[in-house]
């Protein structure tokens, strides 16, 4: 059996509220291929480190 890394999936709603952004903002992102995220069914979710390296990110797009 192979062994998974240890990666922890957050919800749209979470990601939002760590980003300080609404959730339209986050599918926005998801879709725009800006940030990564699994489909579980009608859900996405995004893996926390993905979040963590979009916050470090400078913002490229001001104004």
């Amino acid at each position: 059996m192979s062994q998974l890394p240890d990666v922890r999936f957050l919800t749209v709603a979470e990601v939002a509220e760590i980003m300080r952004v609404s959730k339209m903002t986050v599918y926005r992102l998801v879709h725009a291929g800006d940030l990564p995220a699994v489909r579980f069914g009608r859900s996405y979710r995004v893996p926390e480190t993905a979040v963590t390296e979009a916050l470090q990110r400078p913002i490229a797009d001001v104004g």
